[in-house]
């Protein structure tokens, strides 16, 4: 007889917003849960992120006099995603968002806003200008008492000793809410400093995992499975090469732990895998210390490649600039850091308000070669090591685009995302007068979206394509249901909740 430290029937592996709900669907529907976090706070890349939900048809949007209906959502979902993952697998995610608002809207320590984002492919047909988009409604830190001491901070407090905000805001009030609600459940335990590395496997099927506590390893049955939604391995350096995933790890937004301990784990049981090499992209504002962050709503500036030529629409959502970087870098006709060309009519800095990490004085940058200023483009491009010719002309042509309001080149302003951080105007904002600025720019991402395979009940599939009896897995270390591609805003968070919910739904039934 297997001698156990612990039993429960669900067993989660993670604590970020998906890995929380499957944990709050298990015990709402009367399963034990114990949920098992590496380090020493609860909330996952979940806490760092706005916490955004991408749910077509949802009640909350309904309420809000949204029309959308699910043949358009699916259209649009379809036209961007494609074959590249299973159609079941997509429309497991696309018919349960709804349905899961409604189940999470009946228990009054959750409540949402809808707060309008458009949906990043804006001329796919389908697509929404107003999107599919939202997020919980902001909760006061009291309302969630002690707990909070156990929430992992926003980013910008964690990097960069910011204080803690007054109001829980985003992904803060996600996890707040989660953490909230399952409070309330005795059949819930929540452990920190647990490391799972380890699953336990009888006739096929898992049936328990092995964590890690204070340097004691510790054998958990799980009755009814094991769920893993402990995020990605984008903070794994060699994972990463092994698996081709461009970038850096000191570049993403990823916790520091996200290291893909649990993946393996399901790989050493036979799990199959996808979309090892992907990730969620986007460009990153390059730091004195080194590290370039996740950055978006861009003001003003283009972007320049190493022969001072534009290559990207600047006002593109993060991913698909982060992709047309990939591209260029492939091509061999860029190499990083590559640069942020602005003007002076916001001053010395970028016109970047927000960068994740919030951007330090100005004088480290200059003084570590990130920031250059010039009076004239010729003298900047020296600066930077770019043809001077290429530079004057790049920007004259992109300035005639200004004045005519449209952008021949790579059409920015075209789609309503490219709009939607210029108040609904032109994103094309003339770079004319001087001294002329340069900011170095490398490539971030919000971690990593390939992981185990899973079928449309988010069970994991072995290497043959059959079902691995007892073992689910959700979020970032599921591959990803979207594929190379990033549909709208909180369309991972959104994912990861659906399938860790899904997958609490078919332990209920085994």
């Amino acid at each position: 007889m297997a001698i156990w430290d612990d039993e429960c029937d669900v067993l989660v592996v993670g604590s970020g917003g998906g890995a929380l709900t499957g944990a709050y669907t298990a015990s709402r529907e009367g399963l034990s849960v114990l949920v098992v976090e590496a380090t020493d706070k609860f909330g996952g890349t979940t806490a760092y992120s706005g916490g955004g939900l991408w749910f077509p048809g949802n009640a909350v949007l309904k309420r809000a006099g949204d029309q959308d209906t699910p043949e358009e959502a699916k259209t649009y979902y379809r036209a961007v995603v494609g074959d590249r993952t299973p159609r079941e697998l997509q429309d497991a995610f696309l018919d349960n968002g709804a349905r899961l608002v409604d189940y999470l809207e009946s228990d009054d320590d959750f409540e949402f806003i809808v707060y309008p984002w458009p949906d990043y492919f804006g001329s796919a047909p389908g697509a929404s200008a107003t999107g599919r988009h939202i997020m919980p409604m902001p909760i006061p830190p009291e309302r969630i008492g002690s707990l909070r001491d156990q929430l992992r901070p926003p980013v910008g407090v964690e990097r960069a000793g910011e204080p803690l905000p007054e109001l829980l805001i985003g992904g803060q009030a996600l996890i707040g809410r989660l953490l909230l609600a399952l409070s309330k459940k005795d059949s819930v335990r929540l452990r920190r400093g647990s490391v799972c590395d380890e699953l336990l496997t009888s006739d096929g099927a898992v049936i328990g995992a092995v964590v890690e506590e204070g340097g004691e390893r510790r054998r958990i049955r799980a009755r009814r499975g094991v769920l893993i939604a402990s995020g990605g391995f984008e903070r794994n350096q060699e994972m990463r090469t092994e698996h081709g995933v461009p970038g850096a790890a000191r570049d993403t937004m990823g916790p520091a732990e996200n290291l893909g301990k649990a993946i393996r784990a399901g790989i050493d049981v036979g799990a199959g895998t996808d979309l090892m090499s992907e990730a969620w992209w986007s460009p990153g504002i390059t730091h004195p210390d080194g590290t370039s962050t996740f950055s978006l709503w861009f003001t003003g500036g283009i972007f320049v490649d190493g022969a001072g030529e534009r290559f990207v629409n600047e006002s593109w959502p993060y991913d698909r600039i982060g992709r047309a970087v990939l591209d260029r870098l492939g091509e061999g006709r860029m190499a990083l850091p590559f640069w942020m060309i602005y003007d002076d009519r916001e001053g010395e800095r970028p016109p970047v308000r927000s960068t994740s990490v919030p951007m330090g004085e100005t004088g480290d940058y200059v003084d570590a070669g990130l920031w250059f200023s010039a009076g004239t483009l010729a003298e900047l491009a020296e600066k930077i090591g770019v043809p001077a010719d290429n530079l004057e002309r790049t920007v004259a042509r992109f300035n005639g685009f200004a004045a005519a309001g449209a952008d021949e080149d790579f059409h920015r302003g075209d789609e309503p995302y490219d709009r939607s951080f210029a108040e609904g105007g032109s994103p094309l904002v003339p770079i004319e007068k001087g001294p002329f600025h340069a900011a170095a720019f490398g490539l971030s991402d919000l971690g990593t979206k390939g992981g185990l395979r899973t079928d449309a009940r988010a069970r994991v599939l072995n290497t043959s394509g059959e079902v691995i009896p007892g073992l689910y897995a959700a979020g970032n270390s599921m591959a990803a249901v979207s594929g190379t591609t990033y549909p709208g805003g909180g369309n991972p968070i959104g994912a990861c909740m659906v399938f860790s919910h899904l997958a609490a739904l078919d332990m209920l039934a085994r």
